[in-house]
């Protein structure tokens, strides 16, 4: 494990209003469900693939910024996953089943290898792609990546712990859905993903309530959640008994430059795991981030923009054209 790099601001396009809205997407037919994927055009001649996994609850739109910022060197497209966004609703809802759907999509649309990214649950999805099937990854990246970890005392979904034990716990989360009004159910998410409010426009709050309307219109999003957050917590589980199918086990064997980032004032992922990755995965990059939330691609994108092509010239990917000298991360980084 070493610092991240981060390549100088002015590698970045400069800062723009109003801001770009969410990336299209198109419908496309995956082992027989529908799945909805953005693109992000790139605007770059040279370009790479890159594919974006969201978290647990989000969304393709979580990465619209950090994709944005990148085009010039990544071709990106980002994926919802089963029962998420807009995609459909999928048989199971367990790590081991996203991570054959994002094999899936990376073989089917013939874009690989490709830079992965993942956020939070979409972290641990790709380190198990990144691992199994390292042919189809370029490089990894990691946003405040859910591996497991057992004190649910230092995360907000310790709350959630107790509906698992409910029966028909689906109906229980359906029935809290909807004493909710959109804008405030939005306005909670950003409370527990983001440190610091006053960093998230206008714009991306009015997108989010937007979201959040869409997920009200699929009768399936509770049980998606409900499920998906249950084989999460299997996952933990599993982790720390004896067997092949650990993520830690896992994350010790991927052999691709990775990076990994965390925010310190993480409130869902124990703030002790990203380093701990770091540690775990052998070609490894850590940036923490002061004062900064589960969300560092939404809170902070052009850090994070900034760590990834520091990543990408490290690891060889193609020469850097930038300008400026890299070194340690020092932007809110501790």
């Amino acid at each position: 494990m070493k610092p991240a790099s981060l390549r100088p601001d002015d590698s970045l396009p400069a800062p723009h209003l109003p801001l770009p809205p969410p990336w299209p997407g198109r419908e496309v037919l995956l082992d027989g469900t529908v799945t909805y994927v953005r693109e992000t055009p790139a605007t770059g001649p040279d370009a790479e693939p890159a594919l974006y996994v969201h978290g647990l609850g989000g969304s393709a739109q979580n990465w619209t910024d950090l994709a944005g910022l990148l085009a010039g060197r990544l071709a990106g497209q980002a994926i919802d996953l089963p029962g998420f966004g807009r995609s459909e609703p999928g048989p199971r809802y367990t790590i081991p089943a996203f991570t054959d759907r994002v094999v899936r999509w990376i073989e089917q649309s013939d874009r690989g290898p490709v830079h992965l990214f993942g956020n939070s649950l979409g972290g641990a999805v790709s380190v198990r792609v990144a691992a199994l099937r390292p042919d189809l990854v370029r490089t990894l990246t990691l946003i405040s990546p859910a591996l497991p970890f057992l004190d649910f005392r230092r995360s907000l979904q310790g709350r959630m712990l107790p509906l698992l034990a409910i029966p028909r716990a689906e109906r229980v989360a359906a029935w809290r859905l909807a004493q909710l009004a959109p804008e405030v159910m939005a306005r909670q998410v950003m409370e527990a993903c983001i440190a610091d409010l006053t960093r998230i426009s206008e714009q991306r709050r009015r997108e989010a309530v937007e979201e959040i309307r869409v997920r009200y219109e699929a009768a399936h999003y509770a049980a998606a959640y409900v499920r998906t957050f249950r084989g999460l917590v299997s996952s933990f589980l599993r982790s720390y008994l004896p067997g092949s199918g650990s993520l830690w086990r896992l994350a010790a064997t991927v052999p691709v430059p990775t990076l990994v980032i965390g925010g310190r004032q993480d409130r869902l992922v124990d703030v002790r795991v990203a380093p701990q990755a770091a540690r775990v995965i052998p070609d490894s990059r850590l940036l923490m981030l002061d004062g900064v939330g589960h969300l560092a691609q939404l809170e902070v994108p052009r850090i994070v923009a900034r760590a990834v092509l520091g990543l990408l010239a490290e690891s060889g990917s193609r020469p850097f054209a930038g300008t400026g000298e890299s070194g340690p991360g020092r932007d809110m980084a501790g």
